[in-house]
């Protein structure tokens, strides 16, 4: 992933109204590819607090700082707009509108433009005017029911499931696929209505397939896939740390079960009464050595057993390694771009960029007007009736 890589999709420009959560994530994403990305920022900033120089989902950006609640500020967006292929923002409904950068008037002044809309609870519906955050839309969607042990509340996937999954990759995936359709010889832009509540259900299709065919409980803990199996989760070792397990397949169970030195002490995986039992004797197994000590039995297996690790450790597991999925870029180690690309691949060729660093050079690349002054930083745009407006996270 090296500075080198131009990325499939250079050339495609992109507006970013700034935002916070699976918007900049979103927009993070089409700019590793490759796409010129301008994220306008507002006098005062997000309101998370977050050192601009450390925002790593703003790398490969480049910024300009416009008070969106002026006439001049809406007339500035319109000129980026207009030059755009794609806008991404993050607002509850009506608010791109109030403050005259909606999608009526965006289009209008650019016709193929894809403009993409990233909310929690969409543009309509009952809860589509309501705050909420990344765990709001898992519990309705379905997805949250799906998470955790039996007999404990369902566990909490950070913001990944929701913000990330079901809300900036499904954005990513509309306003790629909207862009095609424009650049078609009769297509034309459009709005792409991208709700996390819409992409977390979409992503549970499949346990949706199996309850239909009775293979699939409606009750978290009681499943193949989410705890239920004693083949098919967590372990704690002896040093405190933990091992995944996902033996699933017959020759992949056995493999595991005679690493673990254990295969003729247990019953039979497919007696499901005896299922705690066997949990039991694999848990006290793999509390007789560390994870170190585990890793290395594994090591070279088809066991499908692997450490946990950390976030801080990941980067240090040599296959990770060997694939440079995680990189050093400006001083900070963080997560490659991917997928990767045979031809045309993603790099990080920019820092995350600070709130208004870049209007010159914006204005001369994107053909614009000479910017006027920066506004001062102040609480104008981002005071706390203002943070509202965005939904997530």
């Amino acid at each position: 992933m090296a500075a080198t890589g131009s990325g499939p999709l250079t050339g495609v420009r992109v507006v970013e109204l700034a935002g916070i959560g699976p918007g900049p994530f979103a927009a993070m994403t089409l700019a590793d590819l490759g796409a010129d990305v301008v994220r306008v920022d507002r006098p005062g900033g997000p309101g998370l607090g977050i050192d601009p120089a450390h925002d790593l989902t703003n790398r490969n950006k480049r910024s300009v700082l416009i008070d969106l609640k002026t006439p001049q500020g809406a007339a500035r967006v319109l000129e980026l707009a207009e030059r755009a292929d794609i806008l991404i923002e993050g607002y509850r409904p009506g608010v791109a509108e109030r403050l005259g950068i909606g999608p009526d008037v965006c289009l209008a002044r650019n016709p193929r433009l894809v403009y993409g809309r990233m909310t929690g609870w969409g543009q309509e519906g009952p809860l589509a005017e309501r705050a909420g955050h990344d765990i709001d839309y898992l519990a309705v969607s379905g997805a949250l029911s799906m998470i955790g042990k039996a007999e404990e509340p369902p566990a909490l996937p950070a913001n990944l499931l929701g913000d990330y999954a079901g809300g900036a990759l499904y954005l990513v995936i509309g306003v790629l696929a909207a862009l095609q359709h424009a650049r078609t010889p009769d297509g034309a832009g459009q709005v792409v209505d991208a709700a996390i509540v819409d992409g977390s259900a979409h992503l549970t299709t499949m346990f949706h397939a199996m309850m239909a065919a009775g293979g699939w409980q409606d009750r978290r803990g009681a499943n193949l896939l989410d705890g239920g199996s004693p083949f098919y989760g967590t372990y704690e070792t002896s040093d405190g740390a933990y091992m995944a397990v996902g033996a699933l397949e017959q020759r992949f169970y056995r493999e595991f079960t005679e690493l673990l030195g254990i295969a003729d002490e247990l019953p039979a995986r497919t007696d499901f009464a005896r299922w705690d039992e066997l949990r039991e004797a694999v848990a006290a197994r793999f509390l007789t050595r560390t994870r170190a000590e585990w890793t290395a039995v594994f090591e070279g297996s088809d066991a499908c057993v692997a450490p946990v690790l950390t976030l801080r450790e990941a980067p240090a597991h040599p296959h990770l390694v060997a694939r440079a999925t995680f990189t050093d870029h400006a001083g900070t180690l963080q997560p490659a771009p991917a997928p990767r690309f045979s031809a045309t691949p993603g790099s990080l060729r920019r820092p995350p960029a600070k709130p208004g660093a870049d209007a010159a050079e914006v204005a001369r690349d994107w053909g614009l007007p000479d910017p006027d002054p920066a506004p001062a930083d102040g609480p104008d745009a981002s005071d706390a009736s203002d943070r509202t407006e965005r939904q997530s996270p």
